[in-house]
């Protein structure tokens, strides 16, 4: 096997700035920033502009399509499906 054929993995927090929320986890990901976490030591830090805290799928926020409304007024505009012109 080759060495230093992998990037650097190494413990991460990203930071959700529209939630307020930040997370350790781990990562390849590099950054300048630092912040100090919960448990005392010192982790890059990596702002994210969404997240599972602030995305609308995993919130419950998400708008439903009115899927029903909408095949309605097609079928107002546009005559019904199915009608017969000629009779």
């Amino acid at each position: 096997m080759q060495q230093d054929k992998h990037p650097d993995y190494h413990s991460v927090v990203f930071r959700d700035r529209a939630a307020g929320y930040a997370f350790l986890t781990r990562s390849t990901a590099r950054s300048e920033q630092t912040i100090e976490w919960d448990d005392g030591r010192t982790y890059p830090v990596i702002d994210v502009e969404i997240s599972s805290e602030s995305h609308p799928f995993y919130t419950g926020k998400a708008r439903t399509v009115d899927t029903e409304g909408r095949i309605a007024r097609f079928e107002r505009r546009y005559g019904g499906a199915g009608t017969d012109e000629a009779s």
